[in-house]
């Protein structure tokens, strides 16, 4: 039983569950996810990233989710907004995105994932 743990005492990941059920206790229309996976390890973010999806399909809850990682968007997410200085420079599905970019800067995000086919030094750097 972890009801009397203290905070510190649960795993990341563990901490993001509890989180995630305190803002859902009140029934929002919509929940607003702010890097909901940062600093924790694949397994445990891929864990988070279902349940977020299954609150969406079994709830009919909407989720705002702010990431920078691509992969985390990809997985999650069917419209993508990209930010660029504090504006929207990009509005669409998530396939178009990933399939055919418009603006210079969601290409230059497209184009700065590393992947294991880039080589050392291959990576591409963005300014802004």
């Amino acid at each position: 039983m972890r009801i009397k743990s203290y905070p510190h005492e649960f795993s990341g990941g563990m901490r993001q569950r509890v989180l995630i059920a305190m803002a859902l206790s009140s029934s929002p229309q919509i929940l607003i996810a702010d890097e909901p996976t940062t600093a924790l390890d694949v397994t445990i973010q891929a864990q988070i990233l279902h349940l977020i999806r299954d609150l969406v399909q079994t709830h009919g809850h909407s989720v705002l989710l702010v990431s920078h990682d691509l992969g985390v968007v990809a997985r999650v997410c069917q419209k993508i907004a990209v930010m660029y200085a504090g504006i929207i420079v990009e509005n669409c599905s998530t396939a178009q995105l990933f399939r055919r970019p418009y603006h210079p800067y969601t290409k230059g995000l497209l184009n700065s994932i590393l992947t294991f086919s880039k080589r050392e030094g291959e990576a591409q750097v963005i300014k802004g």
